[in-house]
């Protein structure tokens, strides 16, 4: 089973849920945690772990390989204005090449190769029964949702038949829509603010086009006001819990440590989230 933490927006506390509820499962069985949120991964500073191993990522990128007769055709046919055709070259521009291979395919002389661009890494520990996958995109490159789609799918592979915890990139770009495009379950961590109601829809409106369960948790739930839970409430998604702003769980998160020891609040919400999991089956698999 898929189970993905997502939000609309940052800061909402979807690490905080993540990392803590993967800890938790790993006493219970085997189970993995993938922080996916590869421009700003954080998982690593609450699931401490000694040593880890890379990985390199690449994506493929056109190149020209032979002679070229400027055509123009490998121009016309990129949907993304990633190729430009002089007059007996082309220029590729990595930043917005999607490594769809359509100029490959169309160039008539067979002059353009797909070649390995790396974008990034992935960062493989162990902490006990818990494996932990990071992926970390490398400076300059603007194209995150290869390595999100990389990290998931390599942990979905490796550790099929465990429970995987995806942390997912905040908002509802591709990257984070890569991140819940394979979840049985997401987790929409909300916080009651205007600016979370506002988020919060756009993030239940991304699940519902992907066809994924959703349910929600909402954050620092005594701070704001009754709008949120009046619109979960419309929408018919279940709210598996309520977290009250604590100083607990505050400086456990400042210190970077997990808060589930100092908080009954928080193992409350996270076992309910595992009851909600263990009480259904999700595509035919239970977790």
């Amino acid at each position: 089973m898929i189970l993905s933490f997502a939000s609309g927006k940052g800061g909402t506390g979807k690490t905080l849920l993540a990392t803590n509820l993967a800890w938790m499962l790993s006493k219970r069985g085997p189970a993995t945690y993938v922080d996916a949120d590869v421009e700003e991964p954080n998982g690593h500073l609450f699931l401490k772990h000694k040593t880890a191993r890379l990985e390199r990522v690449a994506v493929a990128l056109p190149k020209l390989q032979g002679s070229c007769t400027g055509c123009g055709v490998c121009q016309k046919v990129c949907a993304f204005h990633a190729i430009l055709a002089l007059k007996d070259r082309v220029m590729v521009f990595p930043e917005l090449c999607h490594s769809c291979g359509a100029c490959v395919i169309a160039c008539p002389e067979r002059a353009l190769v797909e070649t390995p661009h790396e974008i990034g890494s992935i960062s493989r520990a162990h902490l006990g029964d818990l494996q932990l996958l990071s992926g970390r995109l490398d400076v300059g490159q603007a194209r995150a949702t290869p390595l999100v789609e990389a990290v998931v799918e390599a942990a979905t592979r490796e550790h099929e038949g465990e429970l995987v915890i995806v942390d997912s990139p905040p908002g509802t770009s591709c990257s984070a829509m890569a991140a819940v495009r394979r979840a049985d379950l997401v987790v929409l961590v909300t916080e009651p603010t205007p600016f979370g109601l506002n988020d919060l829809k756009l993030a239940v409106e991304m699940c519902r086009a992907l066809k994924r369960d959703v349910v929600a948790v909402v954050n620092r739930s005594d701070l704001g006001d009754q709008e949120v839970a009046l619109y979960l409430e419309r929408e018919g998604i279940p709210t598996l819990g309520q977290l009250p702003f604590h100083r607990s769980i505050a400086t456990a998160y400042a210190q970077g440590q997990l808060a589930v020891g100092r908080s009954a609040k928080l193992r409350t919400v996270l076992d309910a989230i595992i009851a909600y999991c263990d009480d259904r089956t999700f595509e035919g698999r239970t977790p």
